[in-house]
């Protein structure tokens, strides 16, 4: 029988606009995304409330007990300041008026 081997993950947020934090960790084998985020320390760093916060495996939501496999990245995603079509309706409206003004 072959010994559990160590999995290599990270663990990335995002606080804001062009800023990220990264945390590189070697786990058990069997870790979960859950057991990473607080590996990781970044929930205590960030102030962010487990239970609140939505996170994911390689872009794609997850539970925190999703199984992690090695070379795994694992989001925390922060909500959204503005609801995406309405941040549509605002670039359109400042390319009009800038359009206007010639």
């Amino acid at each position: 029988m072959a010994l559990a081997e160590a999995l290599n993950v990270e663990v990335v947020y995002c606080p804001a606009s062009g800023a990220s934090d990264r945390v590189a960790l070697q786990l058990p084998a069997g870790s979960t995304a859950a057991q990473a985020l607080q590996a990781s320390g970044m929930l205590a760093r960030h102030g962010l409330a487990g239970s609140a916060i939505r996170v994911g495996v390689w872009s794609r939501v997850c539970e925190p007990g999703t199984l992690l496999r090695d070379r795994d990245r694992v989001e925390i995603y922060r909500p959204l300041a503005v609801d995406p079509k309405e941040a549509r309706r605002q670039r359109y409206q400042r390319q009009v008026s800038g359009t206007r003004r010639r």
